[in-house]
């Protein structure tokens, strides 16, 4: 039989423990040689008080051997019979791609950007001589925005499908293990990289396709049916079932779908700005001061307050990380975070972000998406300061943010393009700062010390979500006009984050296939 056992273990004890065998027997009164085995469930750091213990839930195998609890993962060789066009390499992207070939359908993948590799050589070029490549980037690529911005695998979307599918997925192309069991899973910018190489090694092995530096430029549409699709404006592509997965930076799909009076409707976001401190001032202060045990990880936080009726959270919180520059165009500045697998970085950073709804811009007009769409793009273009020095971030000491001062001089920090002292206010509408600066205080209550000169404010954070949504049918998943069109995923504004957007795109996949057998009558 099966038994769930929680242990309560200090960061040392964990640290050294091997075997937990005679944890778990003493756990259960049971003599050691009754265990045949046991598998970590869920791993959780408890910093709340003293002492700090990690919460360790196993499945124990007593009296029997252990099971697998791996799922099988079978690929079929693709049928281009059964062809289905995928636009975008993102994370809903690819997992839609895998899910079809597990019934041996044929996914055909057009990225707009380039493979994983060369993509590589595009951001250091960021770093290294501040050019932007406005199809190769942090947004744009194989693997999407995810795979150079951490590979945060948590999600609240467990209800839409199966996280454990998609972690195995993970695993199976190289992943590590630990992301089934830990309770804030990330992979890290340093290894994601491979594992979306391993997953397109998958797909062209199975007989599917995938067209790099191939960006979606129009379509084809006859009786509420899209006939082919353009690619790079003079490649014509006949389509059956088109799944749009494009990610929520790529604004030219909006205005392409905007021209074709295919319906979207403006959705909520979240912007702001990016705050980072020292990695040690964080660990003192969630770990109770400076004695805090040594195998501790870097220390993270989750931050939420309401301030006049506005809600201002923390949002992709990055211990031991990076800023890094995610524009997609020379006349912007986004900011964004990540942090390698080791999260050794000297710096924790997080996105402080306002919620931005709709109403905030129309006020009194008639909602148009484009319209929201374009206020999200002037935010970043405010925030540009490519006539200074290409990619130099604005940015302002904490404490003079709040106080309405400009900096005397900034504190050294991880983002690599470089910084210049502005006031961010001035460049932020007032519905988003003023409750920004009540929100960091209120913060310094719950984190005493988060308040500090030695922290730096960025901008602008604006990429949280997409700000406008793709309307589907809830059950079939098609679009409510295009019966053959598939929004799916974080552009589509139906996930938010890499493994809800996997789930989207595998429940998508699974709706094309079920339909695609109903008709055949199978």
């Amino acid at each position: 039989m099966t038994r769930d056992v929680v242990l309560k273990l200090s960061p040392h004890a964990v640290h050294q423990i091997e075997d937990f065998t005679y944890h778990l027997s003493k756990a259960l009164n049971l003599p050691t040689q009754n265990i045949k085995g046991y598998r970590m469930v869920r791993k959780a750091l408890d910093a709340r008080k003293k002492p700090i213990k990690y919460h360790i839930k196993f499945l124990v195998y007593v009296n029997e051997p252990p099971g697998d609890g791996e799922p099988k993962m079978i690929y079929h060789k693709a049928r281009p019979t059964h062809k289905v066009h995928i636009i975008g390499s993102g994370p809903a992207g690819l997992f839609a791609a895998l899910e079809l070939l597990k019934e041996g359908f044929m996914p055909v993948v057009f990225e707009r950007g380039k493979d994983v590799r060369s993509r590589k050589v595009d951001i250091a070029n960021i770093h290294r001589s501040h050019n932007l490549n406005k199809e190769s980037n942090y947004s744009y690529g194989e693997g999407g925005a995810g795979t150079f911005s951490d590979g945060k695998l948590f999600t609240r979307s467990k209800k839409r499908g199966s996280v454990d599918d998609v972690l195995h997925t993970f695993i199976k192309h190289g992943a590590p293990s630990h992301i089934m069991y830990d309770a804030q899973p990330h992979i890290g910018s340093d290894i994601l990289p491979r594992i979306v190489e391993n997953m397109r090694k998958t797909i062209l092995a199975n007989g599917g396709e995938i067209h790099f530096n191939s960006k979606l430029t129009g379509f084809n549409i006859t009786e509420g049916v899209i006939k082919s699709i353009y690619i790079n404006s003079s490649r014509e592509v006949p389509v059956t079932n088109l799944i749009l997965a494009t990610g929520h930076s790529a604004r030219d799909i909006y205005h392409l779908l905007d021209r074709h009076k295919i319906k979207m409707e403006p959705k909520a976001f979240a912007a702001g700005l990016r705050v980072e401190h020292p990695q040690e001032l964080i660990n003192q202060i969630q770990y109770h001061g400076a004695g805090y045990p040594p195998e501790l990880p870097p220390a993270s936080y989750k931050l939420i307050t309401q301030q006049n009726g506005r809600g201002v959270f923390s949002f992709c919180m990055c211990p031991g990380g990076y800023i890094v520059p995610s524009a997609t165009d020379t006349e912007e500045m986004v900011v964004n975070g990540m942090s390698n697998a080791k999260r050794n970085a000297p710096y924790a950073n997080a996105g402080i972000v306002v919620q931005v709804s709709p109403e905030d811009v129309f006020k009194d007009r008639p909602l148009n998406p484009i319209d929201f769409l374009n206020f999200q793009k002037k935010l970043e273009k405010d925030f540009c300061m490519s006539k200074q020095k290409p990619l130099t971030a604005p940015a302002q000491r904490l404490t003079d943010f709040i106080n309405g001062r400009c900096s005397t001089n900034l504190p050294k920090n991880s983002y690599h393009p470089g910084v210049s002292s502005v006031l961010l206010e001035e460049l932020l509408p007032s519905f988003i700062s003023r409750p920004l600066k009540q929100a960091f205080v209120a913060f310094d209550k719950k984190m005493k010390g988060f308040v500090t000169d030695e922290a730096v404010l960025l901008g602008v954070e604006s990429r949280t979500s997409s700000p406008i949504c793709i309307q589907r049918d809830k059950e079939r998943f098609h679009h409510v006009q295009i019966t053959n069109l598939y929004p799916c995923g974080e552009g589509a504004g139906y996930a938010g984050g890499i493994t809800s957007s996997a789930i989207d795109g595998i429940n998508t996949a699974r709706v094309i296939i079920k339909t695609a057998l109903f008709k055949n009558g199978l």
